[in-house]
């Protein structure tokens, strides 16, 4: 069966022919069903792939096929199939939750008793059915978002695409919106997500693109991301003093690594981490060692990044 989403050598240019390049050629294929996250800083390229594949700018070269249609070659039965959130908030202030439904689902060829009835669907999808008479404006970003969601749902799209949608939000706000998205792929919708939060991508993704600066420098399942800066652990001590003993006898350890010492730090590369920090403890207690507190740290997305571009995610 071939990918819902495949990309060729999509590139984007903008002010040619001098000007910058947002996206240098991305090749990539996402299968139906499942939620595929591209995770990068700003300035990466996420918008600008997403909005070439959306039919909203077109490819400097390359082509995008989704579900079989080239979005050069056929954009109107591309967009018939998609969905799309975008980053900025697209909705009317002045008028209610279920005035800009009405109008959105108008938009898409929608009407009478059957757009009323999406729309109900909708506003209980996104939790807003009691705010369906409010104005937009008297809404939180939490809830602003949540509607744009729903602006992008309306038509039954079998794709969605949501960039960035939980940037500026509350923590409870991006609870629910990581829980709608969650739904939607249990509902058989394929995903396409884009974030510069490494955690959201590590909580919904089958598989992840890491993008930095228009190309995808790592791609595949969080487990298998992780796996390229090893599996061992970081265990970090805060420590008043560190005895000369005491690194030789870490290091004696079974499945202790490398032990380096920071400013008041001690950091132990360990297999299974949280199994080692016993022995760790022990040890440092025999050695007289005060520990003040202590953090264990698992391989994560944020570690992945760093190292293939020597910098933090959200530098």
């Amino acid at each position: 069966m071939p990918p819902i989403i495949e990309l060729k050598g999509l590139k984007k240019q903008y002010n040619p022919p001098d000007g910058v390049w947002a996206v240098k050629g991305v090749d990539l294929e996402i299968e139906e069903g499942e939620i595929f996250s591209f995770l990068g800083p700003n300035g990466a390229g996420k918008t600008t792939t997403i909005s070439m594949i959306s039919g909203l700018l077109t490819p400097t070269d390359g082509d995008a096929i989704i579900a079989g249609h080239s979005i050069r070659r056929e954009p109107m039965a591309v967009k018939r199939l998609i969905g799309v959130v975008p980053q900025e908030i697209a909705l009317y202030p002045t008028l209610t939750a279920r005035q800009n439904l009405t109008f959105f689902g108008q938009m898409y060829g929608w009407g009478g008793r059957s757009l009323r009835k999406r729309v109900d669907e909708v506003l209980e999808f996104i939790g807003l059915t009691e705010r369906a008479n409010d104005k937009v404006k008297t809404f939180s970003g939490g809830m602003k978002r949540r509607l744009n969601i729903g602006v992008g749902l309306l038509h039954k799209p079998r794709i969605v695409y949501m960039d960035e949608p939980t940037v500026g939000i509350d923590p409870q706000s991006r609870r629910r919106i990581l829980d709608t998205v969650k739904l939607l792929n249990e509902e058989g919708m394929t995903v396409l997500y884009t974030t510069h939060y490494m955690e959201e991508a590590q909580e919904l993704s089958h598989r992840v693109g890491i993008i930095d600066h228009g190309v995808i420098i790592a791609l595949g399942t969080v487990g298998e991301l992780v796996q390229m800066v090893g599996e061992k652990d970081a265990i970090r001590l805060t420590v008043q003093e560190v005895p000369g003993n005491l690194i030789e006898a870490l290091k004696a350890i079974e499945g202790v690594g490398e032990v380096t010492v920071g400013d008041g730090t001690i950091t132990v590369m360990a297999d299974r981490g949280r199994r080692a920090l016993p022995r760790i403890i022990n040890v440092a207690d025999d050695a007289g060692v005060r520990i003040e507190s202590v953090k264990v740290e698992e391989p994560d997305l944020e570690a992945v990044f760093l190292h293939l571009t020597g910098r933090a995610l959200r530098e």
